[in-house]
């Protein structure tokens, strides 16, 4: 296989707009998209809260858009999707991507609303590992998805289920419906179907990860935000994540979902076979990251992972559902946020640089404007 190209670029809040430009082109993103085909912006929110390093920041949101438009490329959509326990109204709001939304004239769409774009059943070409076992009726994906490139911004994390999480991960919101909770126990495997599926679909795909502020600790939502002032950027998703691992202090050929990609032919998943642009040094770097434990990744290894799994059936049905969405906001919501990950947030409006570069996306909107498509 041939070796890809990741580029890393260090950044700080004064110039992150024009680093994630930079990255955006080091890494390959005029080239490895149609310019004839639009382009989905595909966000994450893994919580919609604003805990730094859950979610795309705004800063990446507005460079991407911004590197987009320089290229020629065009009309842009996001679409948001949701989650059992995630609200992407409250999280585009909470997170300030509406002022970049209005700012720079974008489309936005909900693969969830019917209106914005219908599921479709998808036949895949390439052999899939699980999908078309635990769906079998048929793999169904949003028809909006079809024929457009994809570019995926998610943040540099680590997560109970899959150790860490980015450009694969991010494909798990968009084309699952929200009803996707019966994958998680073949969760990496389900990531390395989806990659191949997007490869059948999309024209083109990308990823502008942010490591502006990257998440230690049992990921996606309560983890210790670090300040680590990087972006990813690249074409290949298995070397983007695979990058990202080796940061975070992790061998990324120990995580089944990049090493199953990278065996599959699917990207390439070992840093000695990743060339990297921009500022190179930063892949020596060592960020010791650890995602530990938590009781929320014991009540996930209860359902989906340890013995009891062969219960799942009965714990993801009404009215047992319901109880699980609320204990997940009992958990998050009513004790994380207001008593440990929300202070968090405020001390860091007030104390990180990164901080009050948030804050001012709240206070005057967009740090740029520019023409809609």
């Amino acid at each position: 296989m041939k070796r890809a190209m990741v580029a890393l670029v260090r950044t700080r809040p004064e110039t992150v707009l024009d680093d994630a430009v930079r990255a955006f082109e080091l890494g390959g993103g005029p080239t490895a998209l149609d310019p004839a085909a639009p382009v989905i912006l595909k966000d994450n929110i893994s919580w919609h809260y604003p805990f730094p390093s859950a979610n795309t920041t705004p800063w990446q949101l507005e460079g991407v858009v911004l590197a987009l438009r320089k290229h020629g490329f065009g009309p842009l959509v996001c679409v948001q999707n949701k989650t059992e326990v995630t609200d992407a109204y409250k999280g585009e709001d909470l997170n300030r991507y509406r002022p970049v939304f209005e700012a720079h004239g974008l489309e936005v769409r909900f693969n969830f609303k019917k209106e914005d774009m219908a599921w479709v059943v998808h036949e895949p070409k390439a052999k899939m590992l699980v999908l078309d076992r635990i769906y079998k009726k048929g793999i169904r994906v949003p028809d909006f998805f079809f024929g457009k490139n994809i570019v995926h911004l998610p943040t540099a994390k680590c997560h109970i289920y899959t150790t860490t999480t980015g450009a694969m991960k991010n494909a798990f919101g968009g084309l699952l419906t929200h009803k996707r909770h019966c994958t998680h126990t073949h969760i990496h495997e389900t990531l390395v179907d989806l990659l191949a599926i997007q490869k059948e679909i999309h024209p083109g795909l990308f990823c502008l990860m942010d490591g502006t502020m990257a998440g230690n600790g049992p990921g996606p939502r309560i983890m210790k935000p670090e300040e680590k002032n990087v972006l990813f950027a690249g074409a290949d998703q298995v070397a983007v994540d695979a990058l990202s691992a080796k940061l975070m202090g992790f061998d990324p050929m120990s995580i089944p979902y990049i090493r199953l990609a990278h065996e599959a032919g699917l990207g390439v998943g070992r840093p000695e076979e990743i060339s990297v642009s921009g500022d190179a040094e930063l892949a020596e770097e060592n960020w010791g990251f650890e995602v530990g434990g938590s009781f929320h990744k014991f009540a996930g290894w209860v359902t989906w992972f340890g013995p009891t799994k062969i219960f799942q059936k009965i714990l993801t049905r009404q009215p047992l559902l319901s109880l699980l969405r609320a204990y997940s906001f009992l958990y998050h919501d009513a004790f994380h946020w207001p008593f440990r990950e929300g202070r968090i947030y405020k001390r860091w409006l007030k104390e990180s640089p990164w901080g009050r570069l948030f804050g001012e996306y709240g206070a005057q909107g967009a740090l740029r404007a520019g023409p809609p498509d």
